[in-house]
């Protein structure tokens, strides 16, 4: 029984070296809906207090994703990027108490054009249960309000979360720039920081981001970067709503799942 605890968990393997900086995936942070087929998006308040709770108690030195990239190299051992894919409500409601009761920073990816759309149907059109139009996300005011805190970081996750494989090369590049555009104006405060959404993207899409005035993109490709990485294809940790707090501290000690 250890013996397959021990291969299935690999919590013998060295950690990749602290002085890599982490970047974690998160979605929403609230209570699993029963039944629901996206449960690993939702991370329960609980769950993520833990996660957080324990990062800082090990000393972690939590930045914004726009910190991570201009001081790469610079950074203390055990320095995390917190990332929320999508703009959900309760990264505000459920994340941000936690975020604030530990000074944690975070970057917020937010889709412009938000509200009532379901758009896992762009990546797989059998997804149409319209579980993720459901979900309440945050408007403009709150936006602005996090952007405010000195604690958050809003970055560009396309203007629709549009599958950018299904796009011309105009059209990618209006998503691209006009979300920037968009949330600069709301927020009044330059936008830097991008997400593919679904994490599907090509050459091609990381040269228009480049070109629409983007410093670093981040993928859903499972690791930690290097020393010297693409920060326009930078790697993430996923961290699901399924995952124990054991599982949540070796994928930070190894960069993805393992067994």
């Amino acid at each position: 029984m250890v013996v397959l605890f021990s291969y299935k968990f690999a919590w013998w393997k060295p950690a990749v070296d602290w002085k890599r900086p982490r970047v974690l995936m998160y979605h929403m942070v609230r209570e699993h809906i029963d039944g629901a087929k996206f449960n690993k998006l939702r991370v329960t308040p609980e769950q993520f207090e833990q996660q957080v709770a324990w990062m800082s108690a090990q000393g972690f030195h939590f930045v914004t994703m726009q910190e991570l990239q201009q001081n790469w190299g610079q950074h203390p051992e055990k320095t995390v990027a917190i990332t929320f894919d999508d703009g959900y409500l309760d990264n505000l409601e459920n994340a941000y108490p936690i975020l604030e009761n530990y000074q944690a920073k975070a970057t917020i990816y937010v889709v412009v054009d938000r509200h009532d759309r379901d758009w896992s149907t762009y990546k797989k059109a059998h997804h149409n249960s319209g579980e993720l139009a459901r979900e309440l996300k945050l408007n403009d005011e709150q936006v602005k309000f996090l952007a405010n805190s000195g604690l958050v970081e809003i970055g560009s996750h396309t203007m629709t979360h549009a599958n950018l494989d299904k796009l011309n090369d105009a059209e990618c590049l209006a998503e691209l720039t006009k979300s920037k555009q968009q949330l600069e104006q709301l927020i009044q405060q330059p936008v830097t920081s991008f997400a593919y959404p679904f994490g599907i993207y090509s050459a091609r899409d990381v040269a228009l981001a480049k070109q629409a005035g983007y410093h670093n993109a981040v993928t859903t490709v499972e690791g930690i970067d290097g020393e010297q990485p693409d920060f326009m294809q930078l790697q993430r940790i996923k961290i699901s709503g399924k995952d124990s707090l054991f599982a949540v501290k070796l994928r930070l000690k190894l960069g993805k799942r393992e067994g």
